[in-house]
């Protein structure tokens, strides 16, 4: 199982700032309150924090998952020092089980780091991380669901250069609308 401390670092560029991801902790429950009252990320994502008590809930989910293969981490703009800030997002990857061939992945962003480029580079992370940690257990396939009608989603796993490779039917109630599979192969060059 991989470490559960483990901190993923992402350069700046000269328009984006440097990211910091990490596993989610309990001292993250006032900061996911806050972003529970975010619009949109209801209404794109399943996300449903509404206070204290669901966001201690979420929180314990994502540090469990450690142990199912749903590799959970906060994405943080960085300070100055390197280490991490305010919370930006989050990034998944789900279902990464000794001898699977395929994986999912999933993000979000908070509303103030939407359009700065912070998901793209935060899945490109989650995305290199995954190679170098699983590839030698089979994975070699990473999957990528959104909505059909989330085009800022699409446009993100696009810059991550996971190819649109099917339109999924709604399943309710999880799923109620029709959905895009995105693929990455991990075996594809970097870049």
């Amino acid at each position: 199982m991989p470490d559960i401390t483990r901190r993923l670092q992402v350069d700046a560029t000269p328009t984006a700032p440097a990211l910091v991801l990490r596993p989610w902790t309990a001292s993250d429950a006032a900061a996911l309150v806050a972003l529970g009252r975010d619009r949109a990320l209801r209404r794109w994502t399943s996300f449903a924090v509404d206070d204290e008590p669901s966001a201690e809930r979420w929180l314990r989910e994502q540090r469990q998952g450690w142990e199912r293969g749903h590799f959970a981490f906060a994405v943080e703009e960085a300070r100055p020092d390197g280490t991490g800030g305010l919370v930006a997002g989050h990034v998944v990857l789900k279902n990464a089980v000794p001898g699977a061939a395929s994986a999912e992945v999933g993000y979000w962003t908070a509303e103030r780091a939407r359009g700065r480029a912070i998901a793209p580079r935060a899945l490109g992370a989650l995305t290199d991380w995954t190679a170098v940690t699983f590839t030698r257990g089979g994975l070699t396939r990473l999957e990528l669901i959104h909505q059909t009608d989330n085009t800022a989603s699409c446009r993100v796993a696009e810059k991550s250069r996971y190819a649109l490779a099917a339109v999924l039917p709604p399943l309710p109630p999880a799923y109620p609308r029709d959905g895009h599979l995105h693929v990455r192969h991990l075996t594809e060059d970097p870049g």
